[in-house]
């Protein structure tokens, strides 16, 4: 099969829209149109995992963090971060970066690390990307009626208004704007060019999507007790505590795996006692601390969740596809950082 297929798969759960602005998510290096048939997942692509992928007859990895964060200025394979491209190149390895929109994704990345906590009540953190609400009206010719109703009834899962008119009959349904174009796709597979329709915005509705997650532990804990439940939980020999008073009680818990320092106002208002990130700033855990938030900063690798979490999706989709790949978690830590 080809890699465009997965990556296709991919991008209906974790839609590129959901991505942060700037963020060099999708395909990094390759021809999506490549045939594969074993597929490599890893949080970051390093020197020694494109050597694993080699030695395991990888054709394509499937990271988290893009390989291409920031623009090469030159090719000199002298840096082992160029060569590295080279090597993937050279051994037709094709690499696709899943990173913000993986982050923002329903049932993604910080769905997992909350599950991880169990984490009760879950509710998003950061608003994102919002999907616009809109009312559909078509225009179908009567002899059309029931096969268009119940294509729309089966595709977007909504209860239609319908009404007759001189040229036939309308249906009108409110959806969000990403779901028009497969919607109108379909009515033109059935209905050919005897049908017309009109798309109008609406005030109210859609779909908020997040980054982060924020939810309820089952079981209060003290802010001592509950940093070293995530020592344990994310396999981590130590961590950075952030606390005024290590014997606060903790019911409420905002996570949002990597780099999430800069969020911690939004943990306060979404009422967490607690905020589990990673790469907290020196001066922001002085804010941190004035504002009487807990922080447990376990570090970025923590989001390594995803080798597990995505080979086992991607297994359910192999399986129900019936694609003939293979999927593979990386063996390889990844974590620069080690605890002495």
């Amino acid at each position: 099969m080809q890699a465009s297929e997965l990556i296709a798969r991919f991008e209906k759960f974790a839609p590129l829209k959901l991505k942060w602005e700037h963020d060099p998510t999708g395909l990094q290096i390759g021809d999506p149109h490549q045939d594969i048939h074993k597929v490599l997942v890893t949080l970051d692509v390093r020197p020694e995992v494109v050597q694993e992928a080699i030695t395991i007859g990888a054709d394509m990895i499937f990271v988290h963090h893009p390989v291409m964060f920031r623009p090469a200025n030159n090719l000199d394979y002298q840096d082992p971060q160029k060569a590295m491209y080279a090597e993937l190149a050279a051994h037709h390895i094709l690499v696709y970066a899943a990173h913000t929109n993986l982050d923002c994704a329903e049932g993604g990345m910080n769905d997992w690390l909350a599950a991880a906590l169990d984490l009760q009540n879950v509710q998003g953190l950061v608003p994102g990307y919002r999907a616009q609400a809109v009312k559909l009206t078509l225009t179908v010719p009567t002899n059309q009626v029931e096969t268009v109703q119940e294509y729309l009834t089966n595709t977007v899962g909504a209860t239609l208004d319908r009404y007759a008119v001189n040229s036939g009959e309308q249906f009108s349904v409110d959806l969000l704007a990403d779901q028009i174009p497969t919607a109108v796709a379909g009515i033109n597979d059935l209905a050919a060019d005897t049908w017309d329709y009109q798309v109008v915005p609406l005030l109210s509705g859609g779909h908020q999507y997040y980054m982060g997650r924020v939810g309820d532990l089952p079981t209060p804990l003290s802010a001592q007790a509950f940093a070293e439940q995530c020592k344990q939980v994310f396999g981590v020999s130590g961590l950075r505590l952030v606390s005024a008073d290590p014997r606060q009680r903790i019911t409420r818990v905002a996570v949002l795996g990597g780099d999430g320092g800069k969020f911690y106002p939004q943990a306060l208002q979404a009422g967490a006692q607690a905020y589990v990130t990673g790469d907290v700033y020196y001066h922001t855990g002085h804010d941190m601390l004035a504002a009487g938030l807990t922080v447990i900063d376990p570090g970025h690798h923590i989001e390594s969740i995803c080798k597990s979490q995505l080979t086992k999706l991607f297994d359910q989709w192999r399986v129900q596809a019936g694609w003939p790949i293979e999927i593979v978690a990386s063996q390889l830590n990844t974590d620069p950082f080690t605890f002495i």
